[in-house]
């Protein structure tokens, strides 16, 4: 790896490319590791990173007496939240000299992800391995082996320690 990254900067250097690197975020507890990760990343490679958070989709859904029912109050609320806590991030990478942008998006991670990464032309999906067991390692872990399967970009999974 020490050696494609060092050929890769070279190359960027010479021809000053600016590698976008699609960081999708979910505000866990690990999130500060996964931005520290990233940052390194892009400064070694002449890096932009390009920020994403996907909302589900059901976010404004309760049960009720009724059975489901839509408030868009709540899914309001939750995604202007979110896109504060999102900023936050864009900020705190920009403060560190790395070029950011910032997104969110509804929908599908793994579909949404994918389509950003094509539009934003990157050449890196970066994502973190958390390390754990049980049910939050199925969903995530599925997110990851997801985009690992299906991206036509390379996708660096960043170890990632309690």
């Amino acid at each position: 790896m020490a050696v494609f990254l060092l050929s890769l900067k070279e190359q960027n250097y010479k021809s000053k490319i600016m590698i976008n690197i699609v960081l999708p975020v979910d505000f866990g507890d690990k999130t500060d590791q996964l931005i520290d990760g990233a940052v390194k990343f892009a400064k070694e490679v002449n890096g932009k990173i390009c920020l994403i958070h996907v909302a589900p989709t059901d976010i404004g859904f309760a049960i009720g007496d009724m059975g489901y029912q839509y408030f868009p109050e709540i899914e309001e609320n939750e995604i202007r939240e979110e896109l504060v806590l999102l900023n936050k991030l864009n900020q705190r990478i920009l403060a560190q000299n790395v070029d950011c942008e910032h997104i969110l998006k509804q929908g599908i991670a793994k579909d949404i992800i994918l389509e950003y990464a094509d539009m934003k032309n990157a050449h890196y999906i970066v994502m973190g391995s958390h390390g754990r067991s049980g049910i939050y390692d199925v969903f995530v872990g599925s997110l990851t082996k997801g985009l690992t399967k299906s991206s036509k970009i390379p996708v660096l999974v960043l170890p990632i320690h309690d």
